[in-house]
């Protein structure tokens, strides 16, 4: 992928007095009171806006927070608490500008952050007058926000089109080469690993995936709706089973390039979806009409995590089981340690896969973990994100 690079424009000093507008992704959770929960994505923002400083560049730095309506202030909606941690971060004071579109004052060496762009009225909708205000304010702009590369909004697609230079951030660069990196020029076996509770939420990416790995695991419900589909019972458990005919045709373009979807051969059940529920293993051809499947069973897991650490590039979007319940976590454990264990390379996405990464402690051992939600999906069902299209549209060599 052609995109300019900031770290490139820094290394060779163009970024030196320049006005630098990054777009980062400080959307993080806060409590009731208005606290940050938790920071991981301020602190990833941080090397991006270090680089822009330590180029001697003046530094604006925006992202959303929630989901505020445009031209409606409200105290609950403010990056105020975000404005707090960087400057801890950081180590130095950064002030917080509000009303900024028609102008910002900020000196070589200094950084500000701009409010919650989503309160300018034509963010959502990337209407042109705001994206030419946004554009007029900075020499450079900077997207280093991967979790919304996935939306063609104002401070994610609009300015780039109209700004003098446009270029990606130090996280967004990584974000592109590690999916290059799995999708593009994977090293083989290609083993992909697509969880959840819906077929249907995740069926382009199975189809998308099904042209391209030499390995599809399906898990959670998409896997009941696969067993469904090879003709085993699953009982009460979640599936979908309108969509067989897609599942088989799933499992069909895999096997007619010589690869496969493994159907468990074993499972684990409860009769209640609780926490304290007992739980059975039994073979998956013995799945009675009252049972819930929760779990790949320990046969199953074995023969995943053995083929996964053959693999030669992984690639991880959810848990294979309810792994939140101690009694039906097995599954996604073993996965977690085989990748962790296996000399591919992997990256991993999505909420509930970087929640099993942290609690089995493999952060370090999972090649890449993407930062962004939808648009790591997105890149899995084949889509170009709207903001690595702009950039390369952009893309000048230097």
């Amino acid at each position: 992928m052609n995109i300019l690079r900031f770290s490139d424009l820094c290394a060779q000093g163009k970024a030196q007095g320049q006005r630098v507008f990054i777009r980062a992704d400080l959307n993080v959770p806060q409590d009731d009171a208005g606290r940050i929960t938790e920071d991981t994505r301020i602190r990833a923002s941080v090397p991006c806006i270090r680089m822009a400083l330590d180029a001697g560049a003046a530094v604006m730095v925006t992202s959303h927070l929630g989901r505020p309506t445009e031209g409606e202030f409200k105290a609950e909606d403010s990056l105020a608490p975000v404005a707090a941690r960087l400057s801890e971060l950081l180590g130095r004071d950064v002030p917080l500008v509000s009303n900024w579109v028609d102008g910002v004052t900020v000196a070589p060496g200094q950084v500000v952050l701009l409010e919650n762009c989503r309160l300018n009225v034509g963010e959502k909708k990337n209407k042109e007058d705001l994206a030419r205000k946004l554009a007029a304010l900075c020499d450079i702009f900077v997207n280093d926000a991967f979790g919304t590369a996935h939306r063609a909004e104002g401070t994610t697609y609009g300015i780039a089109q109209y700004a003098p230079v446009a270029c990606a951030g130090p996280l967004l660069s990584a974000e592109i080469d590690a999916l290059t990196k799995a999708l593009a020029h994977p090293q083989r076996p290609l083993a992909a690993i697509v969880a959840g509770s819906k077929v249907s939420t995740k069926l382009t990416i199975l189809k998308s995936l099904a042209s391209k790995v030499d390995q599809l695991i399906v898990g959670g419900g998409i896997a009941n709706t696969f067993m469904l589909a090879a003709g085993l019972p699953i009982g009460k458990s979640l599936a979908e089973p309108d969509l067989l005919e897609e599942a088989r045709a799933v499992m069909q373009a895999m096997k007619a390039r010589g690869a496969e979807v493994p159907i468990p051969t074993d499972v684990v059940t409860a009769k209640t979806f609780a926490a304290d529920a007992p739980a059975t293993v039994k073979a998956a051809t013995d799945v009675e009409p009252d049972d819930l499947i929760l779990d790949i069973g320990p046969q199953t897991a074995a023969r995943l995590a053995m083929q996964l650490k053959s693999a030669g590039t992984i690639v991880w979007n959810g848990p294979v089981g309810v792994f939140e319940f101690a009694a039906f976590e097995n599954g996604t454990r073993e996965i977690a340690h085989a990748i962790a264990e296996s000399p591919a390379f992997s990256i991993a996405g999505g909420g509930d896969t970087l929640a099993a990464i942290a609690k089995y402690g493999i952060d370090n051992q999972v090649g890449y973990i993407s930062t962004g939600g939808g648009a790591f999906l997105e890149v899995l069902e084949g889509k170009t994100l709207p903001a690595f299209e702009i950039l390369e549209k952009r893309f000048v060599t230097l």
